[in-house]
């Protein structure tokens, strides 16, 4: 167990099991695709596991396709953050309609991009809380 996944929040296993229920796939057709030595019993087991070792995190990102990169960095706080903000911002248009077919990838990235944006917001806003703090403070002195 690594310690940037504790400090980051990032469970790999966990998000292991998000991108294969993402696939509609079972455990046991995981488990099936990753070879004789793995049951459905192991797959649980390393979706409980916080840090997963690399050549087992290669061998299932390979099987999901998916880049390791997206199973070690994927926030669940964060997606769920950014999903709860867009339904906030977006409540009067929310548009139900349901997509068939998507890329988990794609919506990592998406997610991403949104994070990204979002943390320049709050650094903006934090900037100008300061800059006021500053306007009262300088206005006291004189």
């Amino acid at each position: 167990m690594g310690t940037t996944e504790k400090l980051n929040g990032i469970h790999e296993g966990r998000n292991v099991k998000r991108f294969r229920e993402m696939l509609g796939m079972k455990q046991d057709a995981l488990a099936s695709a990753l070879g004789e030595d793995w049951t459905q019993r192991r797959v649980s087991l390393l979706e409980q596991k916080e840090s997963i070792e690399p050549e087992v995190l290669e061998q299932v990102a390979q099987v999901l396709k998916v880049p390791i990169d997206a199973i070690k960095n994927f926030d669940e706080a964060a997606a769920i953050n950014i999903i709860s903000s867009t339904l906030h911002d977006n409540a009067g248009s929310i548009n139900n309609h349901c997509t068939l077919s998507f890329d988990p990838v794609d919506k990592w990235l998406e997610a991403m991009e949104e994070i990204k944006k979002l943390y320049e917001r709050l650094l903006e806003s934090e900037k100008q809380k300061v800059e006021i703090l500053q306007n009262q403070l300088t206005g006291r002195k004189q």
